[in-house]
């Protein structure tokens, strides 16, 4: 296979596209985030990297809490709507009909409409250039009701949820595999005599 060299960028594709819920002195907003993800599991940590510039950035900032909804199809406008409008400009919440519900464990509301939910707290934030990077702990996960077993097993494969891949939304409606199906000893079928 042959390649071309390009210069150095952002190139990591799929990411996830996240709507995250922050709030200050009782103004909320809704940013549209695609540079996230899992740092740490035990303690449960993510990240999210948010530019200066932004509405969001200062209400994270003060309050030192912000949620991480994880958007399915249906919220993809509300997605993008929330990445291109200004919190300056637009109350997203009232503009899309969106329900701030209110978090457990930080101030900033979670998304009513979101299929899961990750409340967060800043643990540190380290400025890196275009974007400043807010390391936090989840210390918070609210997921609908629909989506869990009896046995209380989340499927978030039926959340239908979506990704960004080099500015485009998708979705992920097809399993490829599953964790260690690559090295997964096949069971024997017995067959019967008849």
């Amino acid at each position: 296979m042959s390649k071309i060299q390009l210069k150095p960028g952002t190139m990591l594709y799929p990411v996830p596209a996240v709507m995250v819920s922050c709030s200050h002195n009782g103004d909320n907003n809704i940013i549209t985030i695609a540079w996230t993800g899992i740092i740490c599991s035990d303690p449960p940590m993510l990240y999210i990297s948010v530019r200066p510039e932004r509405h969001s950035f200062e209400m994270i900032k003060n309050t030192g809490d912000f949620v991480v909804n994880l958007p399915n199809k249906k919220l993809c406008k509300a997605l993008d709507f929330c990445g291109v409008k200004s919190g300056r400009e637009v109350n997203k919440f009232e503009y899309l009909s969106l329900t701030p519900e209110k978090s457990n464990f930080v101030t900033s509301p979670s998304i009513g409409e979101a299929p899961l939910s990750l409340e967060c707290k800043v643990k540190d934030i380290i400025p890196l250039g275009s974007h400043h990077m807010f390391i936090s702990d989840i210390v918070g996960v609210s997921v609908d009701e629909g989506l869990m077993d009896e046995k209380q097993k989340i499927h978030l494969s039926k959340a239908d949820l979506i990704c960004y891949n080099h500015g485009e939304y998708w979705s992920l409606d097809e399993t490829l595999g599953f964790f260690g199906y690559s090295i997964r000893k096949k069971q024997k079928i017995k067959r019967e005599r008849g």
